[in-house]
């Protein structure tokens, strides 16, 4: 007999944060987000630990995925990280940092969670209107007019880009094609492509989701009644022929099916000058209908003339050892990216940094701003929230329900967790300053023993906008409370020492600000943890 073992109760965990487990774990994932933050961030290898693929990566996206986190106040922390990574790609360790430095600073002050919630969603108030209005001093504008050959790549209906993967090639060998590729290894090179075409010299395109493979009925749908004498798959198939003769009638010259295309019915299509593609895959078929004007097909029992869709041309292209059907649009709102690399590892962080360089792109172009990069847009918004709450009338802490020194604490907390993230840049142990007029961040080389003077040593800020051109007077960011006097940031500073500037994506910068600092008030207010131990 088998053994029954009891049912054991649930373990209720009371003030987690206060467990010693949770704030070594709370450290620990801070210091694994810091120390891959930036472009000088760390690579981590992750694995599990009992075999399988090892990721080599400084990227929240794959950071967060690989991670095993067994804390569920700290899987709340990641899973609010995660989500906004799936709608931003940009800012996650930005995010992640922010709010582990949050929790930190919060759970040491001595003011209750329920005040510090109040006074920390005022404080996120205050950010948003500053960096949204035209006075904010890290905000730049984005001039697409400047850049007509990048608007004419991504549309201004914001197109999509297919990644296609090449593994044991440069990265130099990338490339970027109008239009999709479809992997076609029966297909060979050097044959002349025979495709019906309209009277307009456009190819029109029939695109299935149906499976023609002749094999459509599955056990699993149930039990099918046949006469005696009928053979289901002669009737599949000469229903598939049947499809075949109305896409000819029709004027169809290509035919691209998700699944399987029986080949009985590819035979006939070719002989009939109508190029037959398969196993197309389900990721396609957006991109195939979008650019094509198609609509799916779902079965093939019914066709409407209006399903069809049209293209500009159709060749075929080698890439590394791989056959390709390139299907070319009238426009270029679909294109393919070609994207090489030596090894599986390196092309894996390839790609992931393409397709956030992609959607930041897309959300830059629906809103065309942008927030100084390099630590700056932390210290200087750390100094004018300094400044803003240091100016507060009476009225607001009366409806806050706090005093004057409550706000002070939470705010000082706020400000060094958003100068912290600016300190996690740094990883070759220089010196961080910033400046007391604009509120910029400067990185000091590491290895100078003793500076009498920090503008000898400093040439320009973090985001490279400003330049050492006048008497700044400095700080060190070492999370010490001060209160800097701020009087903006120049948007054309008197002399500009580089023609490129860091930014980063201003919607998704904003939005990890905000996610940040709502999920820190989410752990901070957790009484229980209730976890269930069967």
């Amino acid at each position: 007999m088998s053994r029954l073992e009891a049912k054991k109760p649930p373990l209720f965990i009371s003030e987690p944060l206060t467990k010693d487990t949770v704030c070594q774990s709370l450290l620990l994932l801070s210091r694994i987000f810091k120390s891959s933050y930036g472009p000088a961030g760390r690579l981590k290898q992750l694995h599990n630990g009992v075999g399988g693929c090892v990721c080599t990566t400084s990227q929240s996206s794959a950071l967060l995925r690989h991670l095993s986190v067994s804390s569920p106040v700290l899987r709340v922390l990641t899973a609010s990280v995660q989500n906004h990574v799936s709608r931003c790609s940009d800012c996650g360790l930005f995010t992640a940092i922010l709010c582990c430095s949050l929790i930190e600073n919060f759970r040491s002050l001595n003011v209750a969670p329920c005040t510090v919630i109040k006074i920390t969603k005022n404080l996120l108030s205050l950010c948003m209107d500053y960096l949204k209005s035209e006075a904010c001093g890290c905000q730049v504008s984005v001039d697409f007019s400047s850049v007509e050959t990048l608007v004419c790549l991504t549309n201004a209906v914001l197109g999509k880009c297919v990644i296609i993967p090449v593994k044991g090639r440069r990265v130099m060998d990338s490339t970027v094609l109008p239009g999709l590729l479809i992997e076609t290894p029966e297909i060979q090179l050097g044959k002349p492509l025979a495709v019906k075409r309209t009277g307009s010299n456009m190819i029109k395109i029939a695109l299935f989701c149906a499976s023609m493979s002749g094999d459509s009925f599955s056990p699993e749908e149930g039990t099918i009644a046949v006469r005696h004498g009928i053979s289901l798959e002669v009737s599949e198939l000469n229903q598939l022929l049947n499809v075949g003769k109305q896409l000819v009638n029709d004027g169809v010259g290509l035919v691209v099916c998700q699944k399987v295309i029986h080949p009985s019915l590819k035979q006939y299509l070719k002989e009939n000058h109508v190029m037959a593609v398969d196993r197309a895959g389900l990721s396609l078929m957006e991109p195939l209908s979008r650019m094509t004007g198609s609509k799916p097909i779902a079965s093939i029992h019914s066709l409407s003339p209006g399903c069809y869709g049209s293209l500009k041309d159709v060749s075929i292209e080698r890439v590394a050892s791989k056959h390709f059907v390139h299907l070319i649009p009238g426009d270029t709102v679909i294109c393919s990216l070609i994207l090489c690399n030596r090894s599986e590892t390196a092309w894996d962080e390839l790609k992931r940094v393409c397709e956030t360089a992609e959607h930041v792109l897309q959300l830059t172009m629906k809103e065309p701003l942008a927030l100084l990069g390099g630590g700056c847009t932390e210290t200087h918004l750390a100094s004018y929230i300094r400044y803003k709450s240091s100016s507060l009338s009476t009225s607001t802490f009366q409806d806050l329900g706090c005093s004057q020194t409550q706000y002070q604490l939470v705010a000082d907390g706020f400000c060094r967790s958003l100068e912290s993230v600016a300190r996690s840049l740094n990883h070759d142990g220089g010196e961080i300053l910033t400046d007391m007029v604009y509120g910029h961040c400067w990185f000091v080389p590491s290895g100078l023993l003793s500076v009498s003077n920090w503008s000898d040593v400093v040439s320009k800020c973090g985001c490279g906008i400003s330049g050492n051109t006048e008497d700044l007077s400095w700080r060190i960011l070492e999370g010490q409370s001060c209160s800097p006097v701020i009087r903006g940031c120049p948007k054309e500073p008197s002399v500009k020492v580089t023609d490129f500037l860091t930014l980063d994506c201003f919607a998704a910068k904003c939005s990890g600000l905000q996610v940040a600092l709502e999920t820190a008030n989410l752990v901070l207010d957790l009484s229980y943890v209730i976890e269930d131990q069967n």
